[in-house]
């Protein structure tokens, strides 16, 4: 008999799916866990006990992010305005 783990990568265990399978996923390289739904809402949390309650609450809180309008959106204040160049020559010279 074989094992799964011969000095390689450990086989991957099955992969559950569902009705009411939930998925918490470290986010790695901070505090912080996200939650997915069988619904497929996502959310970033602090705090377990706030993750449960938004996965057990289901469907509440869980519609899809809506989908940004780019046209309706006026530009971002932090987009630098481009900056033309002149063809006035005359400015440096004397």
């Amino acid at each position: 008999m074989t094992s799964a783990y011969e000095g390689g990568i450990p086989a991957a265990p099955p992969v559950l799916n569902g009705s009411r399978v939930y998925r918490i996923h470290w986010v790695l390289g901070t505090d912080q866990l996200r939650a997915v739904c069988h619904c497929g809402s996502e959310r970033i949390f602090d705090d377990p006990v706030e993750l449960w309650e938004w996965l057990l609450s289901h469907p509440e809180g869980h519609l899809p992010p809506p989908l940004p309008n780019p046209a309706a959106q006026p530009p971002s204040a932090s987009t630098p305005e481009p900056i033309l160049a002149s063809a006035d020559t005359t400015r440096n010279k004397q």
